[in-house]
């Protein structure tokens, strides 16, 4: 069985998490990567801890299962040679360093573009490679910042508060991943690849989504509302008798089960209550009314009398807890990969379910230069190359 990908190959200059969280969907899909470091490794995830497993960080095992590893020093004129000779077989490059860096190096795309003509050049920055800041530096937790994400993240008691992972990475990867699948999807017609420019604060602005459809059409600046929702009641967590628990109503047919179920059926044509915008308008009041009844019992009980009458609902769950979950084992989003240094390690499993061409890890998180002999090697280069090329530390 071969993966969606397989017979793509990727080249991955890229480090910490929006970059490599893209090259391993790539990957996971069964294209060939090939991650590029520095000499002793240069990502630096590889020192972000504790957590480490036998000196391996927890934070880069998350994000680099499934690829090969060579070292190169992209500061010398061999290294970067290197490179441009990878490249020459490569269906795809991506990286993420700062806004001209690569045109220093001549590892920019029109410089490839003429060895490679297919090549799909893919770069992830910050604010991306136009505008006033192009050359500015730009981490998820900046951007969260400036993009307005944390306008709208948490209370007014709390202040503004980042979301709780690098969601900002995390999506510039999957935005990343989809646009360079659809370039090779398009070179399939035209025999060309392309370049794509991908920027964080794009991708932040973008996920604002319904939040910021309502600031253009209203031009309201939207305050932080918690846990609540802007446009749906009652759509936000409550106190049980034990605990706490998100109800999420979507429709009037949900919030007529939800009035049944917790014994206030008379609140569905209650002409406060009876439509979603009456219910905005009303919300704290039908909030006191709904909290009222949900101290008569846990969580427990409440969450499986919502399900079997279809009212989206769900317990707020500690990483325990999830990964205990029947329902997150089953579907394998938890997996033991055996790695040279750490020993053996638990992983997230991937959420792409494909019917034939499944996802699968085949190789672990790889150690720096791991795989620079096989690689130079199919690409041409002899064993007296290499050797001088670890003697003079290229590689």
């Amino acid at each position: 069985m071969t993966g969606a990908l397989e017979g793509i190959k990727v080249l991955d200059l890229t480090r910490v998490l929006a970059g490599p969280h893209c090259t391993m969907i790539l990957a996971d899909l069964g294209a060939d990567v090939i991650k590029v470091e520095a000499p002793g490794g240069s990502d630096e995830t590889r020192s972000w801890g504790p957590p480490f497993q036998n000196g391996v960080s927890a934070y880069y095992l998350c994000a680099n299962r499934n690829k090969r590893s060579i070292t190169v020093n992209l500061k010398s004129e061999e290294g970067r040679e290197i490179i441009r000779t990878l490249a020459k077989e490569a269906d795809v490059l991506i990286h993420n360093f700062k806004a001209g860096s690569m045109e220093k190096w001549l590892l920019d795309y029109e410089s490839l573009k003429s060895k490679n003509p297919r090549l799909v050049y893919c770069s992830i920055t910050g604010f991306g490679e136009t505008g006033p800041y192009r050359h500015f530096p730009g981490y998820d937790y900046i951007i969260q910042g400036m993009s307005g994400l944390m306008s709208i993240t948490g209370s007014e008691e709390s202040g503004p508060l980042k979301i709780g992972v690098a969601m900002v990475d995390i999506l510039t990867g999957l935005y990343s991943a989809i646009s360079i699948e659809a370039a090779l999807l398009e070179r399939e017609r035209s025999g060309q690849g392309q370049k794509i420019d991908m920027s964080l604060m794009d991708t932040a602005v973008s996920s604002l989504a319904n939040v910021a459809s309502n600031y253009l059409i209203s031009g309201t600046v939207p305050r932080r509302l918690g846990n609540d929702h802007p446009n749906i009641v009652p759509y936000s967590k409550f106190s049980a008798a034990d605990g706490e628990i998100i109800i999420a109503v979507g429709n009037n047919r949900q919030f007529a089960a939800l009035c049944e179920v917790l014994g206030m059926s008379e609140l569905a044509v209650d002409e406060r209550f009876h439509t979603n915008e009456a219910r905005v308008q009303n919300k704290l009041e039908l909030t006191r009314m709904i909290e009222k009844q949900l101290q008569l019992k846990p969580v427990n009980e409440w969450t499986e009398l919502f399900l079997q009458n279809n009212i989206p609902c769900g317990p707020i769950a500690t990483l325990d807890q999830v990964f205990d979950h029947p329902q997150v084992t089953a579907r394998d989003m938890v997996l033991q990969v055996e790695h040279p240094e750490a020993g053996t390690v638990r992983l997230v499993g991937s959420p792409m379910k494909l019917s034939r061409t499944k996802t699968r890890i085949e190789r672990h998180p790889p150690i720096p230069g791991e795989h620079t002999t096989e690689i130079l090697l199919k690409a041409g280069y002899t064993e007296e190359d290499i050797a001088h090329l670890k003697e003079t530390k290229i590689i």
